[in-house]
């Protein structure tokens, strides 16, 4: 296993077209502000699907992702727009330049606190991206390093095997996730997955991945490139960390 995959199928266009003037009316009356100099829109919880993920009565496509039905959080509505990233403010001239230079690569669920130091704050049990407009391929596309989770895992189950394992989500992980990442950087390959609607891009928890740069010449409609994210939550770090 690389560590992600493509599935497209028209039940998964049919439930993106449904979400899509959703999160749009969702954008258009949100105040979050946007982030990265004004071209990213985090909207965490920011699509109001129902709890089995369906939105406007049309069903989320379970069966045709492989994945067994389960309450569902309201998806992040992950929106970018011509020229990300930008500096901004509350990012540190290093920090935006892992941005630019490294795609912001993380792995979700670790939580820094405010001396940057990460911890296992939420666990989850997969990750998956579903495109709500078409947007050219290289219009700031989902990165991933194949074979990163592998990596990571090891890595992360040896910094918290000598704790206890209901402790695990109290336990600093940062040294032995950044060593793991630059392996990661130095050993995996670094693929760029565009994707379009009626496509999803299911990740393995543990994988590495961020977002590219907008290209010179990509395009979008407005207001930017739009992709729904699902992150279900575990109830256990040691499940986080132990399931295959």
């Amino acid at each position: 296993m690389v560590g992600w995959q493509r599935l497209s199928h028209p039940r998964i266009a049919a439930w993106a077209a449904a979400a899509l003037p959703v999160a749009e009316a969702a954008l258009a009356a949100s105040r979050e502000p946007w982030r990265c100099g004004d071209t990213w829109f985090v909207g965490v919880d920011a699509l109001p699907n129902d709890p089995d993920g369906s939105v406007n009565g049309t069903a989320f496509p379970w069966e045709v992702l492989g994945l067994a039905p389960e309450p569902l959080h309201p998806a992040q509505l992950s929106v970018i727009r011509p020229g990300y990233p930008q500096p901004s403010p509350d990012e540190s001239p290093a920090a935006f330049a892992f941005r630019r230079d490294r795609d912001a690569a993380h792995v979700d669920g670790l939580i820094a606190d405010s001396a940057k130091r990460r911890r296992i704050v939420e666990p989850h049990g997969w990750i998956i991206g579903l495109p709500l407009n078409a947007s050219s391929a290289d219009a700031a596309p989902l990165v991933v390093w194949e074979g990163s989770h592998r990596i990571m895992q090891a890595a992360l189950h040896a910094a918290l095997a000598p704790h206890p394992r209901d402790r695990w989500a109290e336990v600093d992980i940062t040294d032995a996730y950044v060593s793991a990442r630059k392996r990661c950087f130095e050993t995996c390959r670094r693929i760029e997955l565009p994707a379009v609607p009626g496509e999803a891009t299911l990740l393995h928890r543990l994988t590495l991945h961020g977002v590219a740069p907008w290209g010179a010449k990509a395009t979008a409609p407005e207001p930017g490139r739009i992709i729904a994210y699902f992150r279900p939550q575990l109830a256990r770090v040691a499940d986080w960390i132990e399931r295959p």
